[in-house]
């Protein structure tokens, strides 16, 4: 894959949190602050605040004037949707409160809530709360990448609107000059249109990472260092949401989330199969589907349309190489995912929740701040800002996203997603 090699290295470096960084100057009034920060894998949030402790808000939250600054990515989000419930909202919010050091968002492109949504539900909350940032923050708020002028500072496009939209707007970031797109999960509505998004991105020498987030999570690798020290050990992915488990609601997700739960909530695991567990369509031997678990709804949305779809779902891959690996999703199951590690009795002898025992203080933090926001933002929270950080430096430097999946293991995903449906319905 080619990158775009418009960016600025600095010469100067420090280290921090267990990576050599360029170190970006920044002028505020009579003082000058050197700021550079990033959270690894392997980072807790304690450290993240001992790190943030000794840095000013000033030096990691754009000015009244906007803009990013020299050593930071400017930030395009595609798709915000509406406060406290779009997930492009609780990406905008993080980086607002200067949470990726590395990305300064710089512009929010909502099609929607500045246009036909605009006096509909969530349409005042929006624009009150697009003013507010404006005020505060200096973000530009448009309708249209079209809109976008040159950039200044390498650009990255988060794009995390409606599934079905992502490859017109992909198109449109590449062609707005993007150095890189973060694409939200699943990335196109199909292998084929994925599949060209990739060529397509290869050509202009874009590179694109996806927001699968749990491919940085602390549970996932927890799991997996502790799984190799049990010799024939088994492990499940568990992930679980939080929607009343009512046809009006579950007709509502499975109306917005039209993709199907294996598109859908459980691409997430998924992703981690095709990462770490050898899992292709080609490698694929068997699977095996948990009817006892699993069900399956046919419900009305609030269009009035019927939509079929799996309301929660376990099932195990056996690869050709030997590997084998379960997953489970369920969308009323809560708001905590984790995973387990059996031995070859088929008795649990690890398990690790996300969030931890640690991060639950954050979690419980973060509801009293934002208390009418999805709860999944919180849980995920961290793992969020990660993926981010780690693609704006990237952007920026060069420096490798560690962990974060690339659009190649994407599109295997995706045909994974795409290989299983019809066997598991």
């Amino acid at each position: 894959m080619k990158f775009s090699t418009a960016f600025l290295l600095l010469a100067t470096t420090t280290t921090i949190t267990g990576f050599t960084l360029p170190a970006t100057t920044t002028h505020h009034r009579s003082h000058t602050t050197k700021l550079s920060v990033s959270q690894s894998s392997k980072t807790s949030n304690k450290d993240l605040a001992k790190d943030f402790d000794e840095t000013s808000p000033e030096d990691v939250t754009p000015s009244s004037s906007g803009g990013a600054k020299v050593g930071q990515a400017e930030v395009v989000l595609v798709g915000c949707g509406a406060p406290n419930r779009g997930m492009g909202w609780y990406h905008a919010v993080q980086m607002l409160e200067g949470r990726c050091p590395s990305a300064s968002l710089d512009y929010i492109i909502e099609p929607w809530f500045l246009g036909p949504g605009s006096t509909g539900p969530g349409g005042p909350e929006f624009a009150e709360w697009a003013d507010s940032s404006t005020s505060k923050y200096g973000t530009k708020f448009i309708t249209s990448v079209a809109d976008l002028p040159t950039p200044e500072q390498p650009r990255v496009a988060l794009i995390s609107g409606r599934t079905a939209d992502n490859p017109r707007l992909f198109k449109e970031c590449i062609d707005a000059k993007c150095s890189t797109v973060i694409l939200e999960k699943p990335g196109a509505p199909t292998v084929a249109e994925l599949q060209l998004m990739k060529d397509q991105a290869e050509e202009a020498g874009v590179g694109v990472l996806m927001g699968y987030n749990k491919n940085v999570c602390k549970y996932v690798r927890k799991t997996r260092e502790f799984a190799e020290t049990i010799p024939g050990s088994h492990v499940t992915f568990v992930s679980n949401n939080a929607y009343e488990n009512t046809p009006e609601s579950l007709g509502e997700c499975f109306e917005r989330n039209a993709e199907g739960m294996l598109k859908n909530m459980a691409i997430h695991e998924l992703a981690l199969l095709v990462s770490f567990y050898d899992v292709s369509v080609e490698n694929i031997e068997s699977v095996e589907a948990d009817k006892e678990f699993s069900s399956m709804q046919t419900l009305p949305g609030p269009s009035g349309k019927e939509f079929t779809d799996f309301d929660k779902i376990k099932f195990t891959i056996k690869t050709k190489t030997g590997k084998e690996v379960s997953v489970a999703a369920d969308r009323c199951g809560g708001t905590d995912s984790y995973a387990t590690v059996t031995d070859t009795d088929g008795e649990e002898v690890f398990r690790y929740w996300m969030p931890d025992e640690e991060d639950k203080i954050a979690v419980e933090n973060l509801q009293a701040k934002y208390p009418t926001a999805m709860p999944y933002f919180f849980t995920q929270d961290p793992d969020y800002v990660t993926v981010k950080e780690r693609v704006a430096k990237h952007t920026v430097t060069g420096e490798e996203a560690e962990g974060v999946a690339t659009i190649g293991v994407a599109v295997e995903t995706l045909r994974v997603a795409e290989y299983l449906t019809p066997l598991l319905m």
